[in-house]
């Protein structure tokens, strides 16, 4: 039973949430395409009900870590897309100080802890996070997100047997949109219901319409609660669906048009959109408003980023090492 009621604020949140993720990564692509936006970059488009579903749940205390995709992840936790947008720039205003670039988004002060390069690195310190909360006795989770290729790492088996015999309270989402880098899960797996991987620990698992909030919503109220009771770690399967390549390097060839256009057609923006307007939520001007707001949005991002210093020369061995006067760099 949820113990998170969706209501009228909550479908107009989601709306607005889901809509500046889609704007602030669609806005990404063009800057990369105009080289503002250096190195890798992957987008979420087409993935946002994941996290917009999971926001409506959890406490602001509550952490969350991912992998490369990583942008909206950030935005949503309430880092501001200023400093995310930043930090993909390399300037010095960027959550990262300009460091760590599109795939390395962090926040000490919203619990986000990244933005992971390595492939499944996430996992085992998601765990890490969620032993620290229940070490210090609180009663936070944390939600570590991963792709489908993700899942095949060693790494994940050896963690989820801690996580399950310390109760941790971590909830792992595998964010499931098919293809990994480009090769699709049917040809990677003999088994294609990732999630059943949680049942050889006898973890609590299930797969989720990862393109439905309100299926998110419920899948992870459930997961919190049981972690925030002590019950321990869930895995859960989103099935969910990213619009553009693997990054922004991939033209997404390995897949039909028609594929394409069927997941376009319950696009989650859209979705929550309907709803809104079935349920006479709000009208057409709160609509017009909101899309202004968040084009307004944007732009200063863009405007924060570019008028924003690059980091100064002095920089490139700080929040490196602990021991400020660390005796063994050389120039």
């Amino acid at each position: 039973m949820s113990s998170v009621e969706i209501t009228k604020d909550t479908y107009l949140h989601w709306y607005e949430s889901m809509l500046l993720m889609r704007k602030f990564e669609e806005k990404t692509g063009q800057l990369y395409g105009q080289q503002k936006i250096r190195g890798f970059c992957h987008l979420y488009i087409g993935q946002e009900a994941v996290v917009a579903g999971t926001m409506s749940v959890l406490k602001p205390e509550d952490s969350l870590i991912t992998a490369y995709r990583d942008h909206a992840h950030a935005i949503a936790k309430g880092v501001s897309p200023n400093a995310v947008m930043a930090e993909m720039y390399g300037k010095a205003t960027g959550s990262s100080k300009g460091k760590g670039g599109s795939m390395h988004i962090f926040s000490k002060e919203h619990k986000f802890f990244g933005g992971h390069g390595i492939v499944g690195g996430q996992i085992p310190l998601g765990a890490g996070i969620a032993f620290a909360e229940q070490y210090n006795g609180t009663d936070s989770v944390c939600v570590c997100y991963m792709g489908d290729g993700a899942v095949r790492q060693g790494a994940l088996n050896e963690t989820f047997n801690m996580a399950m015999i310390w109760k941790l309270p971590v909830i792992f989402v595998c964010e499931n949109n098919g293809y990994a880098m480009g090769t699709s899960v049917a040809r990677t797996t003999n088994m294609e219901d990732i999630y059943k991987i949680g049942l050889g620990f006898d973890m609590p698992c299930a797969p989720v319409d990862g393109m439905d909030p309100v299926a998110m919503h419920n899948a992870m109220d459930e997961a919190v609660q049981r972690a925030r009771a002590g019950e321990g770690p869930t895995f859960l399967e989103a099935r969910t669906y990213r619009y553009k390549g693997h990054s922004m390097s991939d033209p997404a060839k390995y897949r039909t048009k028609e594929e394409l256009e069927n997941y376009k057609a319950k696009d989650p923006i859209g979705v929550v959109k309907l709803a809104i307007v079935e349920n006479e939520y709000a009208d057409d001007a709160w609509f017009e408003e909101i899309d202004k707001k968040i084009k307004a949005i944007v732009e200063e991002s863009v405007k924060f980023a570019e008028e924003s210093p690059w980091p100064d020369p002095s920089e490139t061995y700080t929040d490196v090492y602990v021991q400020e006067d660390y005796p063994f760099i050389r120039n």
